[in-house]
């Protein structure tokens, strides 16, 4: 039996980053320091309202750094006791410092003030056995090790091709028009606007939709505010996936080869050949959530799903 939610403890849900770089082939870390509890921990924040934990994780890191980050390989979060009773989660990524071929991105964001100096009043850049040291919470070195992991093992520095489901859409017994032109509800295109922040916060640069209108119009929002154009398929279509499932999967194998961040926006019953060409295991997309797929040279290393 399910408890009532006054009987549920309090939980706190909140996200940062591991910021990375690396000088001469050596992996640095950067550590923030918070003069209220005097410890060094990684930079990171409670959610806002209406946040989820991607879009949390990169505005914490730019409030609390300066720096903007792209969100990279998930690592290890951190599960504890509040003194109140309740629990706090924290989720943690990889932060790549963001570069040039990233603007579409920026643009994308809203603007992030600096934290004040009675949040943070430090920032330090620690190669990793160093910050291994610095660190003032214990649990704070597991993602520290994932993060070494994967350095060693070259995959710390991934791209993201992030697949989405169109937003939820006007249901074909109240559309009179043809599948091509059935649009999204009020409710889908808040779900294509919530899309904004959490693929700027993964870089996306190029969009790839199915031609059908629901999906256009899902990914047209970040599009506008990245200042990037929207590359409609054909392929990605539910009629010419019945016709040719096999040029799907060449679409998505061609898209996981790209160096840049990746949105493509497809429907639900194309989404099993999607998932079957990445190699990756099936789930099931709610409209307008995604899986986040992580790669490094044409090799999936890590996903994750994002709700709606």
């Amino acid at each position: 039996m399910t408890p009532p939610a006054s009987a549920r403890p309090r939980v706190v849900e909140a996200a940062g980053a591991l910021v990375w770089r690396e000088r001469k082939g050596i992996l640095q870390v950067a550590l923030v320091h918070r003069p209220k509890y005097k410890d060094w921990s990684w930079p990171k924040g409670k959610l806002d309202p209406g946040e989820v934990p991607p879009i949390a994780a990169a505005r914490e890191v730019a409030e609390e750094t300066g720096r903007t980050v792209v969100l990279g390989l998930p690592l290890p979060g951190l599960r504890y006791s509040l003194s109140d009773g309740g629990r706090k989660h924290v989720h943690y990524w990889a932060g790549r410092l963001t570069e040039r071929s990233d603007k579409a991105a920026l643009r994308a964001r809203a603007a992030v003030p600096r934290a004040s100096k009675d949040e943070i009043d430090e920032m330090r850049w620690l190669e990793v056995t160093a910050a291994d040291r610095k660190l003032t919470r214990a649990a704070d070195r597991a993602p520290l090790a994932a993060l070494v992991h994967a350095h060693r093992k070259g995959r710390l520095d991934s791209r993201a091709l992030v697949v989405a489901r169109h937003g939820r859409a006007v249901t074909r017994s109240a559309w009179k028009g043809d599948e091509l032109g059935r649009p999204l509800t009020p409710t889908g295109r808040r779900q294509a606007r919530a899309l904004v922040p959490v693929l700027a916060a993964f870089g996306v640069r190029d969009v790839v939709s199915s031609q059908w209108a629901r999906c256009a119009q899902s990914v047209e929002p970040y599009a506008g505010a990245a200042g990037v154009p929207v590359r409609i398929s054909r392929v990605l279509t539910e009629a010419e996936h019945d016709k040719s499932p096999a040029r799907v999967a060449a679409e998505v194998r061609h898209l996981l080869e790209s160096h840049h961040g990746t949105a493509l926006c497809t429907h639900r019953p194309v989404l099993p050949t999607v998932l079957d060409a990445l190699q990756v295991p099936d789930v099931e997309l709610e409209p307008g959530a995604m899986l986040v797929v992580h790669h490094r040279k044409g090799r999936v290393v890590a996903t994750q799903h994002v709700e709606p």
